[in-house]
């Protein structure tokens, strides 16, 4: 069985919904209070194994400043963690261009010629956190390693799925076990069959690029990338890997990334108590 040794970031689009924020600045690279959400992306594929980063992005966005050796800035901070001030310098990183948003799919396939066997697939805008520290003790979230060990006991292709309270607004899935076996994308929420939803951590198998030749754009659309999860459920089979313990940030939409910010905060150590306590003397205004 080959080992998962790539991951893909996906970071295209323009950020419409985060404008004008994302006119300066590309949403990946927005900060969860003080960490941009990509780099907690890189830190958390490097964690599950990856040993090289596939950046999907659109023509307008730069992560050179990011992507660059920032190690002389630890002089300054030497309370920070290395890999939060360098979070690209232990791995390779290969750069793909996605010229016109086509969805998902379409994306994948900017980078398929340059990964051979399974990968991770992480969304650029979803943060999946299970631990909370300072800048000096930070740890990288285990979501993607979930799906690999996952991967690693049954060869086949892999979701990660969180409950949430709002499944209206994601790709909700029924479960047989640890198999998948329906997603329906953003059912009413009184019809949606569970609260168990895809939530941006995937492993896709080597076949990807075939398949994404089979159920093309042309045909499926922005839907070509669940037309493909279909086809494995349909066949040799789709995992399920409930996150259980994670919380999920969202840097593509204002309220959500605001509320995120303060849950953040608020779980974080060095952070927390001040927090509160001004929390609590605001809201008695």
């Amino acid at each position: 069985m080959a080992a998962v040794r790539d991951a893909v970031i996906v970071a295209g689009g323009v950020g419409a919904r985060m404008l004008p924020a994302t006119a300066a600045v590309a949403k990946e690279m927005l900060p969860l209070v003080d960490i941009p959400a990509i780099t907690h992306l890189a830190r958390e594929a490097v964690a599950a194994g990856a040993e090289r980063l596939h950046i999907i992005t659109s023509p307008s966005k730069n992560f050179d400043k990011i992507l660059g050796d920032n190690t002389w800035l630890s002089q300054t901070r030497p309370d920070i963690k290395s890999e939060l001030i360098s979070p690209f310098g232990d791995v390779e990183v290969l750069i793909h261009i996605q010229h016109t948003p086509r969805g998902f799919g379409d994306a994948l396939s900017c980078a398929l010629s340059s990964i051979s066997g399974p990968f991770m697939v992480l969304l650029g805008d979803n943060i999946l956190l299970d631990s909370y520290s300072d800048l000096s003790n930070y740890k990288p979230s285990n979501a993607s390693r979930q799906l690999v060990e996952k991967f690693n006991e049954t060869s086949l292709p892999c979701v990660g799925l969180i409950s949430v309270h709002n499944p209206e607004d994601y790709g909700v899935v029924t479960m047989s076990g640890n198999f998948i076996t329906q997603i329906v994308e953003k059912p009413p929420r009184e019809s949606a069959p569970t609260n168990l939803v895809l939530c941006g951590r995937y492993i896709f198998t080597e076949d990807t690029s075939d398949l994404l030749s089979k159920y093309s754009f042309e045909q499926y659309g922005e839907l070509q990338s669940i037309a493909i999860q279909k086809h494995w459920m349909d066949n040799s089979g789709l995992i399920g890997v409930e996150l259980e313990g994670y919380q999920w940030y969202d840097s593509g939409l204002p309220i959500p990334w605001l509320k995120g910010q303060i849950d953040y905060a608020l779980r974080r150590e060095d952070l927390a108590e001040e927090i509160r306590e001004w929390l609590i003397k605001r809201l008695q205004r």
